[in-house]
């Protein structure tokens, strides 16, 4: 083929052309509905926490983003559908800890590497934990269960949802931290292990805090103690276990917005400033505060070191608990 100077202008700006489309994609963003992924059933705290994040976003982005429920295998199958998702910003992510910090070390051939496959867009809030006993034990405080359970070990049990959830491994840090033997009496799911430590079945148990408040508030469990560093302003006569001879100790449920890797910065900036106005909006906050959840609204180059220290907590209780997905 002869390359004249019309064929090879043209071809030039053939090129420009396809460069700039991405830019003008970028500048148009978003044209269409977005996804955003909830890994969890719904009625949970992460779907509470998506759907709420997800009309905010709706208002502020001009365009609808849609909740998508993928629940399975410990978060780790919706976790991984973002993973393999086009980085276009039409697709996002509602991580929690529990998959994105905890799971990691518990299923290693999930088929993605959590601090690689992701863009952050910012952390956005935290749901605390209470560990509570049944009033039958005759405990009122972290230490008179510690008490109790180094003068008879092995004896006592509590009730959890599945290897690896939130309040498995909260107590197993708690245990860790306490120096006490205590069984773990694994329920399906969340609703059956507070079943049996309402029944007397197990005698302690960390509960999240939507279904531990209306417990506490009948009298119908002891709180010991919240897992957060400060106190709930919902609870605020319970005190941190921190504060009760744990110190150091923490453990919540964690919301971070994610996208995949490789979404172009300029999206990933327009979602950040989505997800704080969103945050920032009077009913939003009532609601999420209302539901027991603390705003931790965080910018995205903030979210690589605390993974990494939040991976190093908890394989760390993984490794030395000798806990497994199993």
């Amino acid at each position: 083929m002869r390359i004249t100077r019309r064929t090879l202008g043209a071809g030039l700006g053939a090129l420009a052309a396809s460069r700039a489309l991405p830019a003008l994609a970028q500048a148009d963003y978003p044209s269409r509905p977005v996804t955003l992924v909830v890994s969890w059933a719904p009625g949970g705290s992460t779907d509470f926490v998506g759907r709420l994040l997800a009309q905010g976003m709706s208002r502020q982005l001009g365009q609808q983003v849609v909740v998508e429920n993928r629940a399975g295998a410990s978060g780790t199958i919706g976790h991984a559908s973002v993973a393999r998702a086009r980085p276009d910003g039409y697709t996002l992510l509602l991580g929690v800890n529990s998959t994105y910090a905890m799971a990691t070390h518990l299923f290693p051939a999930k088929g993605y590497d959590d601090a690689r496959a992701f863009t952050p867009i910012g952390r956005v809030a935290e749901t605390p934990i209470f560990l509570c006993a049944a009033p039958s034990l005759g405990v009122k405080t972290v230490a008179d269960l510690i008490a109790l359970a180094k003068r008879q070990p092995g004896k006592m049990s509590y009730a959890s949802s599945g290897a690896g959830s939130s309040a498995h491994l909260a107590t197993e840090l708690f245990l860790k931290m306490a120096e006490i033997d205590v069984l773990n009496v694994t329920y399906r799911g969340g609703a059956p292990a507070v079943q049996a430590l309402l029944s007397g079945e197990v005698q302690m148990a960390f509960v999240d805090a939507v279904t531990a408040l209306p417990l506490i508030q009948a009298k119908s469990v002891v709180p010991l103690g919240v897992s957060s560093t400060q106190r709930s302003p919902l609870a605020p006569e319970v005190p941190t276990i921190a504060e009760s001879g744990l110190a150091g100790f923490e453990c919540s449920s964690q919301f971070a917005l994610l996208a995949p890797a490789g979404t172009p910065d300029p999206v990933i900036r327009k979602l950040h400033t989505a997800m704080l106005a969103t945050l920032k909006d009077p009913d939003v906050v009532a609601r999420m505060q209302g539901a027991a959840n603390v705003l931790t609204p965080g910018a995205p180059e903030e979210f690589a070191p605390y993974l990494a220290a939040e991976s190093a907590k908890w394989g760390d209780v993984i490794r030395t608990r000798g806990i497994t997905g199993e």
